[in-house]
């Protein structure tokens, strides 16, 4: 009896798990060599898959392109038969349990969405790096990286480090969220509170230029804390800023629940005032986007394009508190600030596009525009705003319509009940929602849905030169723009202008019926060969001159008159600075609305002068003793070596 109930008893069943291994024999020529091992899998058949999108993106980049040689064995190296139904995935069959994939990855973009794989480094994004299998996605991960010898690489990362080496994920969608940095970057690490945060930047620069660019970073880290009132809860225990400037980079910014990806081909001795923008856009998403999410992203689906009707709220009101970061932290000006605020409120009100879609229509074509490829011509010039800036301009309206209208009151606390609302991705938000949470957050509901039903639902703009005039900011024409014809883009040579791009709606050439494709061949009887001809010509006229110009179209030559109109171009600038007088309530609200809201101490950033050596506050741009542009450390002027003493990457 005994040997009978030992002969019925089934082996034991193998832990499911998947483990992947990287290597980079052949990094000189951008590949990579990957191993993913699943075990325990059930399915007799199993699909293995390479994303088609990637969290953070919303058009299809089909990454399977870049994977070549793939082959398939069982747990004891035996080949198992593998088939493709479609070309992003293989259909492997023959397995006991464990089916073993290896592959060559090829990747020359380092930016947040590809894989940039060279002698220098190896920038890795999950979706584009990774197969996984249909039914192992809930199954813990593991990953090792195996560094190529005498690379002095190190390994940056948000997935969570075991003493062994390996590194580690409680599942697949926390791994394609966990983008890795192998090079020899600088490492910079601060505390904010009781959070901890560290950079790893890859550039050619200094180790000192990394440690003043950390010590930036830690004041965008500070000031964001204050809009919230906490920092989230990261779950590997800190928060990591992945940052390559580097010449053959890519420039973008990507971010991830407990970290960001940000590139640039600029370094920072040219470029740190401008780049650190790009990091407080990033890190501001560590609660809008990573944790405040929208349902129609939840889950993200890595087989499809994702669409969301919410990223002007998502990606538009991050792109307004980037800057305002910025300004409140005394890394830029307020004559900057403005500028930024106000280039979205001009693209609001000129672009054509308002009159076509609302704010949530454009957000919903984000898997047509979001880095998305097409051979076609299109015509988004005239019928698109990008949710990025017409959600900035709304949120910028919000804020200084709260602030009149509910004193004591802002867009921060907007942003606080939504927080407090939808705290994690477990709890997702709609359109309702945002208008339920500005309800809850002012304490007036039909505000709320007055105010979505006119600009969020609705295509009307709020009144942005009354509001900005309520904090001392005017929002005026552009002085001394030219009148204009509303080309998109041309080229101009010997035998005239060529329309390249499309023509705006409403505008001189629009009514005059030029198009992509038409060739100006003379301008009131002149042919036009260069720029300078072009600016010469237009500031010979006014708003409101008939010119008369001959233009070959598809229809043949053809004489056309077209009435010329001023540029619609605006701009926001202070009172003071367009010499009007300002009252004590207006600089009063301009202070409430700029001024600091850290929670914890701001660290000190300055800037330094390479000629006369003096110390500037940060937002300065030039040394208001000799002209100088100034430098984020203390160095010589140009010319003269500075002395680095700081390891630079190779």
């Amino acid at each position: 009896m005994l040997a009978a109930l030992i002969a019925a008893t089934p082996a034991r069943a193998q832990q499911p798990q998947v483990r992947y291994e990287v290597s980079f024999p052949n990094a000189a020529h951008h590949e990579a060599e990957v191993r993913a091992t699943f075990d325990g899998a059930k399915q007799p058949v199993l699909d293995v898959v390479m994303s088609r999108s990637s969290p953070g993106r919303y058009a299809l980049h089909e990454f399977a392109k870049n994977v070549y040689s793939v082959r398939a064995t069982d747990g004891e190296g035996h080949p198992l038969t593998v088939s493709r139904s479609d070309p992003y995935s293989w259909r492997v069959s023959g397995h006991k349990g464990t089916v073993v994939i290896q592959y060559t990855l090829f990747g020359d973009r380092a930016d947040g969405t590809y894989d940039g794989i060279d002698s220098t480094h190896a920038h890795l994004n999950m979706p584009a790096t990774f197969v996984w299998a249909r039914g192992m996605e809930k199954i813990p991960v593991s990953f090792r990286f195996i560094i190529p010898d005498g690379s002095n690489w190190n390994v940056a990362t948000q997935l969570v480090a075991a003493g062994d080496g390996s590194y580690h994920s409680p599942n697949l969608d926390m791994m394609m969220d966990s983008p890795v940095e192998l090079s020899a970057f600088d490492l910079n690490e601060w505390t904010v509170g009781d959070r901890q945060f560290r950079m790893a930047l890859h550039h050619t620069g200094t180790r000192e230029e990394a440690a003043a660019y950390a010590n930036m970073a830690k004041a965008v880290v500070t000031e964001a804390e204050g809009v919230w009132g906490a920092f989230p809860k990261y779950d590997g225990g800190s928060y990591t800023f992945l940052v390559g400037y580097l010449p053959y980079a890519s420039g973008d910014g990507m971010e991830h629940r407990d970290s960001t990806v940000i590139t640039g081909t600029r370094p920072l001795k040219q470029a740190a005032t401008q780049s650190i923008g790009t990091v407080s856009h990033e890190f501001f998403h560590s609660w809008n986007m990573e944790r405040i999410r929208s349902k129609g992203l939840e889950p993200f689906d890595f087989e499809r394009a994702n669409m969301s009707g919410e990223l002007w709220f998502g990606e538009g009101f991050t792109n307004y508190y980037g800057p305002l970061i910025l300004r409140r932290a005394g890394l830029t000006s307020i004559d900057r600030f403005l500028q930024t605020v106000g280039g979205a409120v001009n693209a609001v009100l000129t672009a054509p596009g308002r009159e076509v879609f609302n704010v949530v229509e454009m957000a919903q074509q984000a898997p047509f525009v979001d880095a998305a490829t097409a051979n076609d011509p299109v015509n988004t010039q005239n019928t698109f705003i990008s949710y990025y800036t017409y959600g900035e301009a709304i949120a910028l309206g919000a804020d200084l319509t709260i602030r009149n209208r509910f004193p004591g009151k802002s867009l921060d606390d907007w942003m606080r009940q939504m927080w407090k609302e939808h705290p994690d991705v477990e709890k997702p938000y709609t359109l309702q929602d945002l208008q339920t949470s500005l309800g809850n957050a002012v304490g007036d509901k039909a505000f709320a849905a007055d105010f979505f039903a006119r600009h969020v639902t609705g295509k009307e703009p709020l009144e942005y030169e009354k509001l900005l005039a309520t904090a001392g900011v005017t929002l005026r024409k552009r002085p001394g723009d030219h009148v204009w014809l509303g080309i998109s883009r041309s080229t101009l040579s010997d035998a005239g202008m060529e329309i390249t791009g499309s023509v705006l709606r409403e505008s001189p050439a629009y009514v005059a019926g030029l198009d992509r494709g038409d060739k100006i061949l003379e301008f009131d009887g002149k042919v036009l060969k260069t720029d300078a001809d072009f600016s010469k010509w237009l500031d010979g006229h006014k708003a409101g001159d008939k010119v008369m110009l001959k233009v070959e179209a598809r229809s043949g030559k053809k004489d056309v008159e077209m009435a010329l109109t001023g540029s619609p171009a605006m701009e926001a600038v202070t009172f003071e600075y367009a010499g009007m007088p300002v009252t004590k309530e207006q600089l009063a609200l301009r202070a409430q609305w700029l001024s600091s809201k850290a929670i914890h101490p701001l660290p000190e950033v300055k800037k330094y002068c390479p000629v006369c050596r003096r110390v500037h506050p940060f937002e300065y741009e030039h040394c208001p003793f000799d002209g100088s542009e100034l430098g984020i450390v203390p160095g010589e002027a140009d010319g003269v070596a500075a002395s680095s003493g700081g390891r630079r990457a190779r």
